[in-house]
């Protein structure tokens, strides 16, 4: 079936173009939710008296979606679930679970604008593709842990802990901390050098 885009779609064209795709595609995703329109010659007439306005209004949509994708730049959601001992969710996080805590961190989200591919279903650190306008997607990290204790530390060391005895937690906790503590000394260091610095200026301004 041919149908006129009204909006780009993703390997498939971008607005205006007159694309051929199966029957079932068009009537159950395309033509419903807008995205298309029948390719006869009177809506191809209707398409290019209204391009100008779909196109101005394309821009705007596209705009404000970069605004909310340049806000949401770094967002991490934490997903609270149960696992075994290997890591393995009892159950799943699927794309409305990710939906949901976009909505609660203040953003606008629903499954179908979701790229997930495949429910999670093991603890860590996930990397995800929101679709926030066709022209325009943004990532977020998806935290899945057993606490929020626990989803702390994945979100610092940038791993998994799925030690089911929270052995492979307080090592991942000790590692954390030392890290901190090693960043705190340099900071201290530094500020020592800076005042050390300052004092000998002083002193050779007196002289």
């Amino acid at each position: 079936m041919e149908v006129i885009l009204l909006e780009r779609i993703e390997k498939l064209g971008q607005m205006g173009d007159v694309v051929n795709v199966k029957p079932g595609f068009a009537r159950n995703y395309l033509l419903p939710r807008e995205k298309a329109l029948r390719a006869t010659e009177a809506n191809k007439k209707r398409f290019e008296t209204q391009r100008a306005q779909l196109e101005t209004e394309n821009l705007q949509q596209r705009d404000e979606a970069q605004t909310v994708a340049d806000k949401m730049e770094g967002l991490i959601i934490t997903l609270i679930r149960q696992a075994g001992e290997a890591g393995q969710l009892y159950g799943s996080v699927a794309a409305r679970d990710i939906a949901a805590e976009v909505t609660k961190a203040g953003f606008t989200a629903n499954r179908s604008q979701v790229n997930l591919a495949h429910p999670i279903k093991t603890l860590g650190l996930f990397d995800v593709t929101v679709n926030l306008h066709p022209e325009v997607a943004t990532t977020v990290t998806v935290n899945v842990a057993r606490s929020e204790d626990v989803a702390t530390i994945q979100a610092n060391t940038g791993r998994a802990v799925t030690g089911d005895d929270e052995e492979e937690a307080a090592e991942a906790a000790a590692e954390l901390e030392a890290v901190f503590e090693a960043g705190a000394a340099d900071a201290e260091a530094e500020e020592l050098a800076e005042a050390g610095e300052v004092a000998a200026a002083e002193e050779e301004t007196a002289e």
